[in-house]
């Protein structure tokens, strides 16, 4: 029996997946759990159909994704911080400062997303931080903290 599903089931696949599985499995409990639907062949044509327009639409949002990359290479980012004597920072810097020093310069990037390399920062200097834009983009950018 031919089921697309509805939902991610462990151990069988990933949402709007068609599987084969067994009858009495696919009637008895991924059907009434909503877990699935009967594949027939109108199920797969509107199947086929949506996942041809997903793949233009993830298209179209991974080169925006790219175009982003491509600008926050070439951006200074400056991260401002109280700093003390000798240049030490109070406390440290985490990736909530560099979420907002990347939103001050016009980049709209979740703080989940920036995974600080290295240490704790807790002094003026240069940085690195991991920035995922996309599943599929991944850059390094560059960093500057400075005394606030």
């Amino acid at each position: 029996m031919e089921v697309l599903l509805k939902k991610n089931v462990d151990n069988l696949g990933e949402k709007d997946e068609l599987v084969t599985v067994k009858p009495g499995y696919g009637r008895n409990y991924l059907i009434p759990q909503g877990y699935a639907i009967l594949a027939t062949e109108s199920i797969k044509k509107m199947h086929a159909e949506t996942l041809r327009q997903r793949a233009h639409k993830a298209e179209k949002i991974k080169a925006e994704a790219q175009a982003t990359a491509d600008k926050l290479a070439k951006a200074t980012i400056e991260v401002g911080a109280k700093v003390g004597e000798n240049g030490k920072i109070f406390g440290s810097v985490s990736n909530v400062q560099v979420g907002e020093a990347l939103t001050a310069a016009g980049f709209d990037i979740e703080r989940k997303k920036i995974k600080l390399i290295g240490d704790a920062i807790k002094t003026v200097g240069s940085y690195q931080a991991e920035v995922t834009i996309h599943k599929e983009i991944k850059i390094t950018i560059d960093f500057k903290v400075v005394e606030a």
